[in-house]
Parts: C-alpha cells; structure tokens; sequence
C-alpha cells in the first residue's frame, strides 16, 4: 500500500500526457520541425508553473510531507555539460519521438516498439553511470 500513491500519481501523469497528445510522435516531429506550437506550450506551461511553484516555495519555506525543509542546491554553472547533455539528449529526443516520461506511457498504449527506445535510454543511462568521472561536469 505504501507504493499506491506512486502508481496512482503515474496513472494521472499517463492520462495527462495521452489527453495532451504529448506521446504522440507526430507532434514531437511538428516541434523539431518548427510546424506546430502545441508542444512548446506543453513544455512552456510546464516551465513556467515550474518557476512559480519554485517561487512559492523559497518565499514561504515550505516543507516536505515528512516537515523536512526543501533545498535548492545551486549548480554550476558549465557550458559544455549543458550543451554536449542537451544535444544528446535531443538527438534521442528527435530520432525516437519520444522524452523519457511518455516513452513509459507509449508501452501502456501498448506501443510496443517503443521499448527498443527503453532499452536504449536504459544503456545510456548505465553507460553516463560508467563515464561520468570522465565526463565534464
């Protein structure tokens, strides 16, 4: 019972992303192709309620559900651990169709060959877990 909150937390973010057409390959081809604005306002409306809720937090010293207080850490700033992470990121983003959260949701449509993508995003991952001392940071 203690994991209920989390599957009923990615039910609710499947049936966002489903209603908002946000798996759909199409739609992340009409973004990388500058065709449509429907998923840069997905992705802008989640930036900016990201930014205030952010807000709201620093202001009134919020705490999380266990009273510890949250903490923003701030990163360093680099040029190339942005920029070398986000190309590759957006070259598996643009070539599979799909970011990490709606690749799951796709496997629950039953859109099987998205698991190759899975498996691949899975290697990756490992893979940044073998590297990363070697990787700038």
């Amino acid at each position: 019972m203690k994991g209920l909150k989390y599957i009923i937390a990615g039910i609710l973010f499947g049936i966002v992303m489903s209603k908002s057409e946000a798996i759909s390959w199409y739609r992340i081809q009409e973004m990388f192709r500058f065709q449509a604005f429907h998923m840069y306002g997905i992705i802008g409306t989640a930036v900016v309620l990201g930014v205030i809720v952010t807000y709201i937090i620093k202001k009134y010293n919020l705490r999380d559900y266990q009273g510890n207080p949250i903490v923003f850490h701030p990163k360093e700033m680099s040029i190339p651990r942005y920029l070398i992470g986000g190309t590759i990121f957006g070259l598996g983003w643009a070539l599979t169709g799909a970011c990490p959260g709606p690749m799951f949701v796709n496997i629950g449509h039953a859109y099987w060959a998205i698991i190759v993508a899975v498996v691949g995003a899975l290697v990756g991952t490992y893979l940044y877990g073998v590297l990363r001392d070697r990787l700038p940071h």
